[in-house]
């Protein structure tokens, strides 16, 4: 049994799942190129980078990271079912020369300072924006030394650090701006990608989502869960929970949810009766 291990002193390991899909062939490139919005293009070989992957309209399909191994030959893993991934990405493969192949790969999550640095093995050794790398592979590796974290501590190293996750934080009714993944996996150099367009037109107005995604901390263990309702100081409805978890590490809950944008943060707020603080996600 995983020892309470406090990530912002100490890095730690723990298995997780990713769905992961081998993207190859003369075409991957470009028929890449024109679903993610990522530069695709730009990636080195060894390089990742995470991306979006959306519907027409632009609503999130998929969060993914995508990893150029050669030439023609790339990675894509995600949190969220590959299956939608596969299935997302077929219905735009017209008279394209690529082959989707799933891989049967493990991941180790790797966070704490010093996790980039750290001596482990894998085919992928992709990092977070947020801080922290996953080591994908057959038979991903870690030393034998690296203290060893639960899942409910990863989980709330996750939301302390904000990075949404799919089918919990965002789902296909989710725009990009209101996750607050801009930054990170958008383009605005590369050309078209499909769900441009309203990616685009909220950047240039300076976003203007109708919520964002917040960080939400309360004292001690507090009886959080997704679906519960955000309470303004006036008794206001102005948000909803979408995940929290116990943070061993500093006695207290924490969780993600969104929040109107008319809440100016930081802010105190009400959750299932108890006091929380509201604030922006790290970035």
């Amino acid at each position: 049994m995983s020892s309470v291990v406090d990530l912002s002193t100490t890095v730690g390991a723990c298995p997780v799942g990713r769905g992961v899909l081998a993207v190859a062939g003369p075409d991957a490139e470009d028929f890449l190129q024109g679903q993610l919005s990522q530069d695709v293009a730009a990636l080195a070989e060894g390089q990742s980078a995470w991306s979006l992957i959306l519907q027409p309209q632009g609503r999130i399909d998929a969060l993914v990271r995508v990893t150029r191994k050669a030439g023609d030959q790339f990675i894509l893993d995600t949190d969220g079912p590959l299956e939608q991934v596969v299935a997302r990405l077929k219905r735009f493969m017209l008279r394209t020369d690529v082959t989707l192949e799933p891989l049967d790969w493990h991941c180790i999550a790797v966070r704490g300072p010093g996790a980039a640095e750290a001596a482990v093995s894998g085919e992928i050794v992709g990092p977070l924006p947020t801080g922290g790398v996953d080591v994908l592979g057959p038979a991903p590796a870690v030393p034998d030394d690296m203290p060893r974290i639960d899942a409910e501590a990863l989980e709330a190293h996750r939301i302390r650090a904000g990075f949404p996750r799919m089918g919990i934080d965002i789902d296909d009714r989710t725009i990009p701006a209101e996750a607050e993944v801009v930054p990170f996996t958008v383009s605005f150099t590369k050309g078209c990608f499909t769900g441009q367009e309203l990616v685009a037109r909220m950047d240039s107005r300076g976003s203007n989502a109708p919520r964002y995604l917040r960080l939400l901390s309360l004292q001690g263990r507090a009886e959080v869960s997704g679906g519960d309702q955000i309470t303004s100081a006036e008794g206001v409805d102005v948000g909803t929970v979408t995940g929290a978890a116990w943070d061993a590490a500093t006695e207290s809950t924490v969780a993600l949810g969104y929040i109107k944008r008319s809440v100016e943060m930081p802010a105190e707020v009400s959750v299932a009766g108890c006091l929380a603080q509201a604030s922006a996600v790290p970035r």
